[in-house]
This record gives structure tokens, C-alpha cells and sequence, in this order.
């Protein structure tokens, strides 16, 4: 149900008072409930001393969807109640322990009307009021950056903290100021920027298995290009989980795993073939897949093949190299260990289905998002650092130089 305005009410009474020689007229005032900027209290006698301020004030755009609420000084918060202007829509919300503050429980949507009323009462029992309707910052003018690793998780040595903003910024170090990212480790930890887009932060060497890494986003009302502002405002914890990097060669088609620097397995693999030969350098596993559609038109190579259940499927560059299980190679003459017969990617023997106790399968379960892939000897050139995840590539001088703080 709809919760309608709280209007300000005034009254306004008179006391006569009839003396020997003189009339003298008095105003007595009473309680101002609402003001019409989204405060209501004062000091006048009678007139109740708790004072309400709503963050967003009436009639005004470009709210945070972060950091409205509401607030009382000397007094406490009786009752809040905020809906969807439009809809009627009721808002979740919590009020302190103390009746000090309010605030809604999640995140308001951009680009919407809301409707606060407010009550309160001072110390005395005396009541005031407050309501404000306002609208949230639109989408048009703001921006939000996407990013990974998500909070809780755990991740691999290789694993960046990268930002991917959904509109060009033009003021750079205001955006990365109020991002910081550190580790318990104690790594230093710095960003680059790929484009006007893209904010990437790696420490100078792969960050130390264990550690946990924490980002602090504190991009609200941050202006980002002219007229555009940050909304997001959270804190985001992941932790590293234990050191994994293995090593493609190319000229022996044999990949090692090292964990926690000592060799796990040797696995016979087939890289990219002569023609479609795969990248050198260092990727980063960015997502995993038990089952992967395969279609040779998403990278331009026509109708060179489409496979629909490509297994334990790991995405290393963003142009669509893989490493992946292969169940469709020549049985009569396996290319395992001997032989690159890939379009670029990684291949590992596996059976349909994807399943069976193959080197695939062990290799993907025992992968976690964020480990590292290193080929080398390959007839190709070195991956570029903003093909994935794989800002490795890139000299730890290079990379500092890209930051804009």
C-alpha cells in the first residue's frame, strides 16, 4: 500500500492577554513536522527537538543507490517507511539499534523515483516528521565496472583483479584512486590501465599462495568522465589458494604441473598444428566449462569445425584459446605427446562425455580459476597482455608505468 506524503502541518494559535492600561497580543507556535528539503525538528518551545535528515533530498536526482538512509539528531526514528514512488512498491529497510540511523537493506536500482516518510520523537515524547521524494542516478550517467575474482572465492596464483567499466573513463586516477587492492602478503600491488575501459592489478610476481587479497571499491558518486558517476561502494575478499603452474612444451607436446614447486605430473598434450599454431607466454585460466560449444565461426576460421561438446574446457586467452579434453583425434594414430593437431588450442586426451579417467579430466579437476599455463617453443608469438587475463606477459616496469595514480 501506498504510504502518502507527510505534509507539513503549522499551527498557528493566539493568546490574548487583557492588562490594566494595555492589550498585549502573543503568537504561541506550534509543531513544524516537515520541511520541504527533507529535514523536519527545530527548537521552538513546544516544537519537538528531534531533527530528521534524509540523505536524498526532496525533489532532487542523482541519489546514490549506495548511501541513502535516513538520520535523527536528538531524538529517535519511530517509524521509516520507503516505497517505489511509481509502483507503491514497499522498500526493506533496517533501523539501528541505537534509532539513530535507517537504511534500506539492498542496493537501490539507478534511474528510479522513491519516496521516504520519516517520523521521530525527542526525549520528551515529542514528535516530528520528514519525507522526501527523489530519484537515483540514471544509468545514462553513471558507470559500473564489472569485475573478477568474485568475493569468497578462491583462486589461483596467476588470478588479477581486473575491472572492465561499462562507459570510457576520461579521469583515470579519480576511478583508480578509489579502488585499492592488497594482499596480506604484503606484495605490492599495483594497476594498469588497457585502454579506457579495462583496469587491471597484479603484484610484481605471482601473488604468494595463502595470502588473502582485498579490494576495497569506493567508486560511489566518483565522476569518471564528465557528468558520469560511480555507483558501486563494497568490500571484496578472496583468498589464493596453493601455487599451480604448468608448463606446455611445444617441441616435446608435453605439459609438466608444479605445485607448490614440485612437479605433480607430466601429461602428454597436442598444441595448435603448423598452420594454426598456438600462443607462447604466460595465460591465466579465466573459466571453466565441463562442456563447451565449439564453433570455428566465433573466431573467424569459417566452417573449420563445430564441435557441441567440447570436455573440461578452460579458456586462456579472450580470442579463444582453450585447453580442453579431445576425444575426436585418430585413434589409430594419437597426437598425444607427439604431434600438434589443434586450431591454437591445448588439447588433452579424453573420452565423449568427458567423464572417463583421462588426463583431461584430472587436469581440470585439479584446476582452479586463476592458475597459470605457460607455453613455450611454439612457432607463434607471445600472447598480448590483455588477451584474457594475462597481464604476466608484460614487464613489471611496463605495467607500473600504466597506472594512473
Amino acid at each position: 500500500m501506498t504510504t502518502p506524503d507527510i505534509a507539513a502541518r503549522r499551527a498557528l494559535g493566539a493568546c490574548a492577554a487583557l492588562m490594566i492600561g494595555a492589550l498585549t497580543l502573543t503568537a504561541c507556535v506550534g509543531s513544524a513536522n516537515a520541511d520541504n528539503d527533507g529535514k523536519g525538528g527545530g527548537d521552538s518551545p513546544g516544537k519537538s527537538a528531534a531533527e530528521i535528515v534524509i540523505s536524498a533530498k526532496n525533489g532532487s536526482t542523482g541519489a546514490s543507490i549506495n548511501s541513502t538512509g535516513v538520520k535523527v539528531s536528538d531524538g529517535k526514528l519511530t517509524e521509516v517507511q520507503m516505497t517505489v514512488a511509481d509502483s507503491g512498491k514497499a522498500v526493506p529497510g533496517s533501523l539501528s539499534a541505537d534509532g539513530g540511523t535507517w537504511k534500506p537493506e539492498e542496493q537501490l536500482e539507478r534511474g528510479t523515483k522513491y519516496r521516504i516518510s520519516a517520523t521521530a520523537k525527542d526525549g520528551d515524547g515529542r514528535s516530528t516528521a520528514a519525507d522526501s521524494t527523489f530519484t537515483t542516478v540514471s544509468s545514462g550517467n553513471s558507470f559500473i565496472g564489472t569485475y573478477t575474482p568474485d568475493d569468497g572465492t578462491t583462486v589461483g596464483v596467476g588470478m588479477p583483479v581486473s575491472f572492465n567499466f561499462d562507459k570510457a573513463i576520461s579521469d583515470t586516477k579519480a576511478v583508480q584512486s578509489h579502488i585499492t587492492v592488497t594482499s596480506s602478503s604484503g606484495q605490492k600491488v599495483a594497476g594498469h590501465w588497457f585502454g579506457t575501459q579495462r583496469l587491471d592489478f597484479r603484484p610484481e610476481e605471482y601473488w604468494k599462495a595463502g595470502s588473502k587479497v582485498t579490494m576495497k571499491i569506493d567508486l560511489d558518486g566518483v565522476e569518471g568522465a564528465n557528468g558520469v558517476f560511480g555507483v558501486q561502494k563494497k568490500t571484496v575478499t578472496f583468498t589464493i589458494g596453493r601455487s599451480q603452474v604448468s608448463t606446455v612444451d611445444v617441441n616435446t607436446q608435453t605439459m609438466t604441473v608444479v605445485r607448490d614447486g614440485s612437479t605433480l605430473k607430466s601429461v602428454p598434450i597436442s598444441a595448435g598444428s603448423s598452420e594454426f599454431s598456438t600462443y607462447n607466454g604466460q595465460m591465466v585460466i579465466s573459466e571453466k566449462y565441463k562442456k563447451l560449444h565449439m564453433d570455428s565461426r566465433t573466431v573467424n576460421l569459417a566452417d573449420a569445425y563445430d564441435i557441441k561438446d567440447v570436455p573440461n574446457a578452460m579458456r586462456l586467452t579472450t580470442s579463444g584459446t582453450f585447453i580442453h579434453g579431445n576425444y575426436w583425434y585418430n585413434k589409430g594414430n594419437p597426437p598425444f605427446g607427439s604431434q600438434g593437431t589443434s586450431h591454437g588450442c591445448v588439447g588433452l586426451q579424453d573420452v565423449k562425455g568427458g567423464q572417463g579417467d583421462t588426463p583431461s579430466k584430472w587436469f581440470y579437476d585439479n584446476s582452479l580459476i586463476g592458475d597459470v599455463v605457460i607455453v613455450k617453443n611454439s612457432p607463434d608469438k607471445n600472447v598480448t597482455p590483455d588477451n584474457g587475463l594475462n597481464g604476466w606477459n608484460m614487464a613489471w616496469s611496463e605495467w607500473a608505468a600504466g597506472s594512473a595514480t
